[in-house]
């Protein structure tokens, strides 16, 4: 593991800070399942379909983005709302007539439903179930445990568990888009801050993390991303996510290869291991 007590290069730091003025804008969110959540000025529609959306974030772009649309159209302009007058979980399943990869439409609507009756308890959102956690992998078990606990569930390929080790990408990205506040994040939520969350690890932030030294493990597993999240950490203490959505630019977009950003970052910018 790399040295957390070890200076970080003023290069690797500016390298950062150039790409995130760069890339951090709206005109390069598509494709991106993150573009859905500026329609929802409300936090509590803002929730539920950042739920929505994150819960789908795997597989091809193109395909998470039709599975998204889909989703959020049939949930309608308010989605808390919706949610909050179907009698069960049943009634909400005809908005979830779908199947994206590994996730069948009656799971997304047990979730749903759930998260929808956990708002009501919690007051109107979904964040007061973990108000007062010191971390964002501590909130994500408070608040995957209600949801399960609601839905009658022990376990769900949606929302696996944190305490199982696994990088749990798809939490960690939508605490990012609803904690965060910039011209990207829409943020929402104040439960938690910045400097407490964690890198969604996907396979582009993965290399990116190789490529800066900041991990030199090749599992995308939780070690992992305490690792990278270490690494950004040291630049960036107060908001170690805040480089998550310029770097991983490349790769998703076209226009944006992995060659560009090895050009972008030289090797003589690595962190120290």
């Amino acid at each position: 593991m790399p040295d957390p007590a070890a200076s970080v290069p003023a290069s690797l730091a500016k390298s950062l800070d150039g790409l995130y003025e760069r890339f951090n804008r709206r005109e390069f969110v598509e494709p991106d399942p993150l573009q859905f959540l500026y329609s929802y000025p409300d936090p509590a529609d803002r929730e539920i379909a950042a739920l929505a959306a994150s819960s789908l974030a795997y597989g091809r772009v193109e395909q998470i983005i039709r599975s998204v649309s889909r989703l959020l159209t049939a949930l309608g302009p308010e989605p808390a709302a919706f949610l909050r007058e179907c009698r069960s979980h049943r009634e909400a399943a005809g908005a979830c007539l779908f199947r994206h990869r590994f996730t069948p439409g009656e799971e997304m609507a047990a979730i749903l439903f759930a998260a929808a009756s956990v708002q009501r308890s919690g007051g109107g959102s979904l964040q007061e179930t973990f108000r007062g956690a010191r971390s964002s992998r501590e909130a994500g078990i408070l608040l995957i445990e209600a949801i399960h606990r609601e839905a009658g569930l022990e376990r769900s390929s949606m929302l696996p568990h944190p305490s199982l080790g696994s990088a749990c990408k798809r939490l960690h990205l939508m605490f990012r888009w609803m904690v965060r506040s910039d011209g990207v994040d829409p943020g929402g939520w104040d439960a938690l801050r910045p400097a407490d969350l964690l890198v969604p690890l996907d396979v582009h932030m993965h290399r990116a993390g190789l490529l800066l030294g900041m991990t030199t493990r090749r599992q995308a597993d939780a070690r992992t991303v305490d690792e990278i999240t270490e690494g950004f950490r040291r630049i960036r203490p107060d908001d170690p996510v805040r480089y998550d959505f310029a770097l991983t630019r490349f790769g998703i977009r076209r226009e944006l290869t992995r060659e560009d950003l090895l050009r972008e970052l030289s090797p003589s910018a690595a962190a120290p291991r």
